[in-house]
């Protein structure tokens, strides 16, 4: 596997949005040094009570130092809450400043593989950090600093205090990084198990009706657990061995109190410290050491945040954000294709090779071939989801990808092959989820030719689908498709095989939609395996091994085609020729 290189922080995208941020960190550790030194608050107090309040018997001074310790108590926890509002805020203002951007490269890869490599990890990297960014972990990273102060103050209590808390400490830390050390490589690969698991069973929901039918599922289900059994025996051995440091961690840090306990009470003993400075010590031992202990309990998270920060900075790196292109005027409809190559991502050869086509404004053209010759392909590389390896693709003159997308959605309908309608209601899904224009929505409606079929659904254009819009049939998913690709009055439009699961009436409907269409001025892209909506169109592009082997008018097509059904038809002026098997049509 390539090993991608990642920016250094300051130079990459997330990093500039973490140094965005800074000024909250720089508030959050500057309300740690209040936090930390009103920390100090319970070991001055002990110190006072056992070495001025019992040998002076003074209850009055007791009541102001317990007034007084209660007050800073107080104040210690509104800086702790403080803190933690600010990290909270800041984990707020970068999901504000990558949230959309991470949303759009998720897309942007999916459209680059053809949604083979489509998956939502990015989104729960972000949230992991987010999360991070709230937990107590990272209130470790911004307690530890203070460590010196803690034990400049014990050295101050005596010498070997100071010097048991340095040991401690370096104990600790060595702790730590075995504990990095004993459990990276097992989150990474379990991480990257329960991706490519996740993956699985998207992919096996996607297809549970053949799963179900050809018996499949004992399969499916034991290549599954074949993964969760890897995922677990991974988890359970970090976990043993982060169990196992963090275990021998707290048991350290709990006897090395105690014994500082029978190191201060020695050293009152020999007379070297008051009574005081035995618990003091103590406790102030604790409160140093607490920190370290705290990051080896949440090393696990600090581990999974850092590797949600590197695949969010690889994602990021890897689409590299862009500046919406100068909005242009609106298309009249011309599409022109010079000398283009497609090499879809994963694929090592061309699928198209060398196409060369013009689309006049208003001119309706189909796409006909055998399968696998490139229909789908040439359709998408004219909607701008394929970027050409070399040649263009133009709309009206300027390059597919020069437009904006957002400006060019209003006037692209495209219609895929596999339709797919998303949880809404019908009147949502033929706006495309924008804002509803009810005479759009029922104009689009009619003009492919369903308004009727709606009016009597049970909600009529109010009627919720969920799940693909398993509430209707194949047929009628497929209307409201291209129900949907006709709203708004589109100026070019992409008919990915519209008929295939239309019965009688839906062809019809289809051949008056064309029709309307043309009337409209519309440029119509038409890829079917049926020779009866050809009546529509005006000329015919045959597709065969990714080239173009014939594209000129309709009744010349189909004079030639059937002239010579198993011979490529004979060039003529004008047109492309291209090698191959010919499509019997």
């Amino acid at each position: 596997m390539k090993k991608i290189s990642l920016p250094p922080l300051g130079e990459s995208e997330l990093g500039k949005a973490l140094k965005s941020c800074k000024s909250s960190f720089f508030f959050a550790g500057f309300f740690s040094l209040f936090v930390n030194l009103l920390l100090l608050v319970p070991s001055i107090y002990m110190l006072a009570v056992y070495d001025r309040v019992l040998s002076s018997s003074s209850e009055s001074t007791l009541l102001m130092l317990t007034l007084i310790v209660v007050f800073l108590f107080l104040v210690m926890g509104g800086l702790e809450w403080i803190r933690s509002q600010i990290l909270i805020t800041t984990s707020t203002r970068l999901d504000q400043l990558l949230g959309e951007r991470v949303f759009n490269s998720i897309f942007t890869l999916a459209l680059a593989s053809g949604g083979k490599t489509a998956t939502a990890q990015p989104l729960s990297d972000l949230l992991q950090l987010r999360q991070f960014l709230t937990g107590n972990g990272l209130f470790a990273f911004f307690d530890a600093p203070w460590l010196p102060i803690y034990l400049a103050i014990l050295f101050l209590f005596h010498f070997w205090f100071g010097m048991t808390a340095v040991v401690s400490a370096c104990v600790l830390i060595g702790l730590a990084i075995w504990n990095e050390m004993a459990t990276r490589g097992d989150l990474q690969q379990a991480n990257k198990e329960s991706n490519e698991a996740n993956q699985l069973t998207q992919s096996n929901l996607r297809n549970v009706e053949a799963i179900e039918v050809m018996g499949m599922l004992p399969h499916m289900r034991r290549r599954w657990q074949q993964k969760q059994l890897n995922i677990i025996a991974l988890q359970a051995r970090a976990s043993a061995k982060g169990g196992l440091i963090n275990a021998l961690s707290k048991t350290f840090r709990m006897t090395i109190q105690s014994l500082v306990l029978g190191l201060g009470a020695y050293l009152a003993i020999h007379k070297q410290i008051t009574p005081g400075l035995v618990i003091s010590g103590s406790i102030l031992l604790g409160r140093a050491l607490a920190p370290l202990d705290l990051m080896i309990a949440s090393w696990r998270g600090f581990q999974g945040a850092r590797q949600s920060f590197n695949r969010l900075n690889s994602l990021l790196d890897q689409v590299p954000a862009r500046e919406p292109p100068m909005p242009l005027p609106a298309p009249k409809g011309e599409i022109r294709l010079d000398n283009v190559f497609i090499t879809p991502v994963g694929t090592k050869h061309p699928i198209l090779k060398g196409i060369n086509l013009l689309v006049n404004p208003g001119m309706q053209v189909a796409l006909i071939g055998p399968s696998a010759a490139g229909k789908s392909t040439l359709a998408r590389a004219i909607l701008g989801i394929y970027l050409p390896s070399s040649g263009a693709v133009r709309l009206d003159g300027a390059e597919i990808h020069h437009w904006d997308r957002s400006q060019l959605s209003a006037y692209i309908g495209y219609l895929p092959q596999d339709v797919e309608l998303m949880d809404g209601t019908i009147s949502e899904n033929i706006a495309r989820f924008g804002m509803i224009d009810p005479e759009k929505v029922v104009a689009a409606a009619q003009t492919a030719g369903i308004h009727e079929m709606i009016l009597h659904l049970p909600e009529g254009y109010e009627t919720r689908l969920v799940g693909n819009g398993q509430l209707l049939s194949v047929g009628q998913r497929q209307r409201v498709g291209i129900a949907r690709a006709m709203y708004g009055d589109p100026r070019v439009i992409v008919l990915d095989e519209p008929n295939s699961n239309l019965d009688q009436a839906g062809e019809a409907a289809l051949i008056d939609t064309l029709v309307n269409l043309k009337k409209k001025g519309a440029t119509v892209i038409i890829i079917t395996h049926r020779s009866n909506i050809l009546s529509q169109v005006d000329k015919i592009a045959m597709l065969v091994n990714g080239q173009v082997a014939f594209y000129g008018p309709r009744d010349e097509a189909l004079a030639l085609l059937a002239k010579s059904p198993q011979k490529s038809p004979p060039p003529t002026k004008g047109q492309t020729v291209a090698t191959g098997t010919p499509f019997r049509y």
